[in-house]
């Protein structure tokens, strides 16, 4: 299987069947020596009854011991070879299996990483796991009928053939009743095709749902929705569970007839020959014969039934497969080879009209969040735009040399278990570096709150942390990268205002000369920003400094302060949406009010960080709802 974790090679999307048909000839000669023990097994499996035949009516009727003795170790030996075969082809089709998984497996992988930051957008997380787990099994499944099913067909041959010389009539019995036992099983297969496919696409959107409520489950918590969305897993899970029951009942019918027709066919072929043994038409070691080559027909007629079931099951899976290996990404329309600009330049969005010029710090600002976001997806180049850098669209310059030289840091960017050190990305930086970037980003309380500081353990999407420490781990990443052009969104919207225009003056420091833009309706870190654009309906209607846009647009005024006061009542303060409380992390302190206003009680915290810049600072619990993958 060493050939499947090098290169997966391209896999064929036109359709489901051309895609098993892929995997099949990714490994040829695995497959080959697959089909060839597997016939050959089936085909040693009809010897036994051959050779007991011959021991009866040459040995042991006559009495002719040694003859007996003869076939009888004949038979021993096709016995032993038999399960040699048996072990050879199972291991064979193992090995067939695993290389179909591994190939899937990476092919899904290389995929949802080709996606990068539109994956979100364009498949949810449970059809991912769906995919990888579920539907990438029932396609390894299926390459199963390339090893015995060739041999079940040999096999059926084999019998007809040697029923021939029993007896014309046992062998057009055998002729025409295997063709008609798939037949009668066919219209089962193909509603149970159908019947899967409506299970997968509910399962799939189900584990989404479970996902949403995992990942939100605190801000659940603090606004009572926990029950409302738990009342609609429930009823979500009894609709699969309903859709499982149909199912399991159509493949309980296939399983059913996969071994009772083979068998009742046992049976009328036995009866037959029992008949024709008492008319004197066929010996006695004919009828034993008979009786065996219809009991091993039982083994391949039954792999024609569950081949048949394992390739409706392996075309749903490779469907639901290549629908996601067929998705582009928004970048993906136009073919990007150019070089970027060699000196630092400016990034501009025609279509709202921002420009962030380059050694700057720019602020955008919008009443709604998701139009300066998109804002930022455009100028990251995790959407199709006209946006360009410097001279140059930013489509057709490498992809490669965008994603090295413009980070987006997204408010709800994954955070991966592992120690602080790692998840902060300073595993290979040194420790002055990594310093600089926790105290810029206000997170030196979270390392010393830690027991183990920076090589403490952190939970898969910082769970162990609260959503204002989340945040500041996340700004700390952006800050140690250090790029060229950061594009950071809402960076500050789940600390308080102290802790806040502490960041907003270090990120400030920090980024001197660099490019950066934040997006954010905060008066605190609006005042850093050499230039703000405010955005009106996804469009730039006025560009300023912070204090010119206030003494120029009331409208603005009125939507970085929304009418709240400041800490010393002279108004135009920091304002938030009042939000859930947030279940703290293992540094932070006591749980919040559900609701609190905007002119907030200055806590310990906070003042304690204004005597020590790096001390601790307290944060709000309301965390960031955007979710994106960068």
């Amino acid at each position: 299987m060493n050939d499947s974790h090098t290169d997966p090679g391209t896999p064929d999307c036109r359709s489901p069947l051309r895609y098993l048909w892929w995997l099949v000839t990714r490994q040829p000669r695995r497959i080959t020596a697959g089909a060839l023990l597997g016939s050959a097994w089936m085909v040693c499996l009809t010897l036994p009854p051959y050779l007991l035949s011959r021991a009866i009516d040459d040995g042991l009727e006559p009495g002719r011991w040694p003859v007996l003795v003869g076939w009888v170790a004949a038979l021993f030996g096709v016995g032993v070879l038999n399960a040699w075969l048996a072990i050879m082809r199972h291991r064979t089709m193992t090995r067939v299996r695993l290389d179909a998984v591994f190939r899937s497996v990476q092919v899904v992988i290389r995929q949802a990483t080709r996606l990068g930051g539109s994956l979100a957008g364009r498949v949810t997380a449970g059809e991912v796991v769906t995919i990888g787990f579920g539907d990438v099994a029932g396609i390894a499944n299926t390459l199963t009928i390339t090893g015995p099913g060739v041999g079940a067909v040999l096999a059926y041959v084999v019998v007809a053939v040697l029923l021939l010389t029993v007896s014309p009539l046992l062998a057009v019995v055998v002729l025409l009743g295997v063709p008609l036992l798939v037949v009668l099983v066919g219209p089962l297969l193909g509603r149970l095709q159908g019947a899967e496919a409506t299970y997968r696409e509910q399962q799939g959107a189900l584990a989404s749902h479970f996902e949403d409520i995992v990942g939100g489950l605190r801000v659940l918590n603090g606004i009572g929705g926990k029950d409302v969305y738990a009342e609609r897993y429930r009823r979500g899970s009894r609709r699969l569970q309903e859709e499982g029951y149909r199912v399991g009942s159509v493949t309980s019918w296939v399983q059913a007839l996969g071994v009772g027709l083979p068998t009742l066919f046992l049976g009328v072929v036995t009866w037959l020959a029992a008949r024709m043994a008492a008319q004197g038409d066929i010996t006695v070691g004919e009828l034993v014969a008979v009786y065996g080559y219809a009991a091993v027909l039982v083994v391949p007629v039954s792999f024609f039934v569950e081949g048949g079931h394992d390739l409706s099951r392996g075309l749903v899976a490779a469907r639901r497969v290549i629908r996601f290996l067929s998705l582009e990404p928004a970048s993906a329309t136009r073919e990007a080879t150019r070089d970027a600009p060699a000196s630092p330049s400016t990034l501009r969005d025609p279509e709202s009209g921002v420009e962030v010029a380059p050694g700057r710090l720019t602020a955008l600002v919008g009443a709604r969040p998701s139009e300066s976001a998109a804002v930022v997806d455009r100028l990251g180049r995790f959407s199709g735009s006209d946006a360009t850098w410097g001279a140059i669209r930013l489509d057709d310059i490498d992809l490669t040399q965008v994603r090295r030289r413009i980070l987006v840091a997204d408010n709800e960017a994954d955070l991966f278990a592992g120690p602080l050190r790692d998840v902060i990305g300073g595993g290979d930086r040194d420790e002055e570096a990594i310093g600089r970037a926790v105290a810029a980003a206000m997170a030196r309380d979270i390392v010393r709150g830690l027991p183990d500081g920076l090589d403490s353990a952190v939970d898969a999407q910082a769970r162990n942390l609260s959503g204002g420490q989340r945040q500041r781990v996340r700004l700390a990443r952006a800050l140690l990268a250090d790029p060229e052009v950061l594009l950071a969104v809402e960076p500050t919207s789940a600390v308080d205002a102290h802790t806040e225009a502490a960041v907003a003056a270090r990120l400030r420091t920090a980024r001197a000369g660099r490019t950066t833009l934040v997006t954010s309706t905060s008066p605190l870190l609006l005042a850093q920003a050499d230039v703000v654009h405010y955005l009106v309906d996804g469009s730039v209607t006025a560009s300023g400094s912070h204090r010119e846009l206030l003494q120029l647009r009331s409208d603005y005024r009125r939507l970085v302060s929304r009418g709240a006061e400041d800490e010393d009542g002279t108004g135009g303060g920091r304002a938030r949406t009042a939000g859930p409380a947030e279940a703290p992390g293992p540094t932070a302190g006591p749980a919040e009010a559900p609701c609190r206003s905007a002119d907030r009680t200055e806590n310990p915290d906070a003042t304690a960080d204004r005597a020590d810049p790096v001390g601790r600072a307290g944060e709000d619990p309301l965390p960031p709802l955007r979710k994106a993958v960068r």
